[in-house]
């Protein structure tokens, strides 16, 4: 399912990418109204096993036929796996949005925040570290590249490198 579809397929939309790199405003301008949000930015600080209660959402938003976006950073196949195996259990389509990673961009943003959307610089770097390009040989059925369009909107196509041979299209705004 992308990002201005229609359709009513059951997916799971798993957000890659690094803080501040534009996922939740992406959420909020394209899935929002369509996909549950689960996060664990949601949680409260003080929240134990976060990742066991993510899946219990995952789960149970699956299980009663709505699609869910995982609007975490998920920098590596540690973190989607689970993601992408609740969404076939459930019969749905896993989707990733890749976010490719800019940086000075992030820590720009990111200084712009404040409270706890905040988050230390050393967190963006150690979320680089880990970062890694999802594809469909990680068990994706669809991998999209967004990127920031220059005009507040974003810009959403079919990602081209996903080591599994994947066409290209035409990008599109949204």
């Amino acid at each position: 399912m992308t990002a201005d579809s229609d359709s009513e397929v059951l997916d799971i939309a798993v957000l890659v990418g690094l803080q501040a790199s534009g996922k939740s405003t992406f959420y909020g301008r394209c899935l929002a109204g369509r996909y549950a949000l689960i996060s664990k930015d949601l949680f409260p600080r003080a929240a134990r096993r976060k990742q066991e209660r993510q899946m219990r959402l995952v789960a149970a938003a699956l299980a009663e036929g709505r699609s869910v976006a995982v609007d975490n950073t998920n920098p590596s196949p540690e973190e989607w796996r689970p993601l992408v195996a609740a969404g076939h259990a459930h019969g749905a389509t896993a989707t990733a949005y890749w976010f490719p990673p800019d940086v000075a961009g992030s820590k720009r943003r990111n200084a712009a925040r404040t409270g706890r959307e905040r988050v230390p610089d050393v967190g963006i770097h150690a979320t680089f570290t880990k970062l890694r390009r999802p594809s469909l040989a990680d068990g994706f059925d669809a991998v999209y590249e967004v990127r920031f369009d220059g005009r507040g909107g974003f810009l959403v196509r079919p990602d081209t490198d996903l080591r599994g041979g994947g066409e290209a299209r035409e990008a599109r705004e949204v």
